[in-house]
């Protein structure tokens, strides 16, 4: 299923080049209460109003894709987890471009740990990627995004995956500089997840996904999840050791090398295809 937030907050199924309105399917869940939960109310819930999702889905007329704005497909994530060098090739990469390094070395992600990403820096694949220093690199980076389904902390390995949602695409924009990382990754707009969450029913195994993306239609960036250093059970046995993980959490799984430059007017098109595509615009 690939479940998305669109134009005002409805809630919907991606089929085909349509969506289904399912909004209705969560009439009956109790709305939260102060002090609200660190939670995604609509991935909390899920479970229990799933199979009125599905017959919706069904039965329900589809409206295309093409008139509607697309919304980040968490509404409301508690944390937006990175992970900033989890593939050999970008380590290689980072640490031949001082303009990414800034004097450090980089080695393994166990030695420079997690970061966290504001939430306030969350977009959908509508909306336009606004760069906050002109006089200052900003880059693309194309990730697979990993979406927490249930309350985890201290998970092991081997019980990772029982606690993942879904899986979307990510981009985690960055500025260029010597500052830490969670503060260069957070400006407004830097957080673009889409253009739906696809269920984990649907993905065999998120450790053999392609992914690329191309800028203004030129490939940039391309590999697959199986270079992760970190695959997707050991980050989430990785960061529930330290932080409790909520419904809706976001894990930015990490970038492959090939992370360059944008500028106002570019075209972004991130793609994997087991998920989907979207596109994002570099606002003038």
């Amino acid at each position: 299923m690939k479940l998305c937030i669109f134009n005002d907050y409805r809630i919907g199924v991606a089929i085909d080049d349509g969506v289904v309105d399912v909004t209705e399917a969560f009439a009956a869940v109790p709305k939260p209460t102060w002090p609200y939960p660190q939670s995604d109310w609509v991935i909390q819930h899920f479970d229990e109003v799933r199979s009125e999702v599905e017959k919706l889905s069904r039965t329900s007329a589809r409206v295309p894709l093409s008139d509607m704005k697309l919304r980040a497909p968490v509404a409301n994530p508690g944390k937006i987890i990175g992970a900033p060098i989890n593939y050999k090739d970008h380590i290689a990469e980072a640490n031949a471009d001082t303009q990414i390094n800034h004097g450090k070395t980089f080695t393994t992600l166990d030695q420079f740990g997690l970061f966290l990403k504001a939430n306030s820096s969350l977009i959908g694949c509508s909306d336009e990627v606004q760069i906050p220093f002109a006089d200052r690199r900003t880059d693309h980076e194309v990730e697979l995004a990993i979406v927490i389904g249930r309350k985890a902390k201290g998970v092991s390995r081997e019980d990772a995956l029982d606690y993942v949602f879904g899986y979307t695409i990510g981009l985690d924009m960055t500025v260029r500089g010597p500052e830490f990382p969670t503060f260069r990754k957070s400006p407004d707009t830097f957080c673009v997840l889409g253009p739906w969450i696809v269920t984990k029913d649907e993905i065999a195994d998120p450790n053999v996904l392609d992914l690329s993306i191309r800028v203004n239609q030129e490939v940039k960036q391309a590999s697959n999840t199986k270079y992760l250093i970190f695959d997707v059970q050991r980050l989430i046995e990785y960061a529930s050791a330290i932080y409790t993980l909520n419904p809706g959490d976001v894990i930015m799984t990490g970038t492959p090398a090939g992370v360059g430059p944008v500028v106002p007017g570019d075209v972004l098109e991130a793609s994997i295809p087991e998920i989907g595509s979207m596109t994002v615009r570099v606002a003038l």
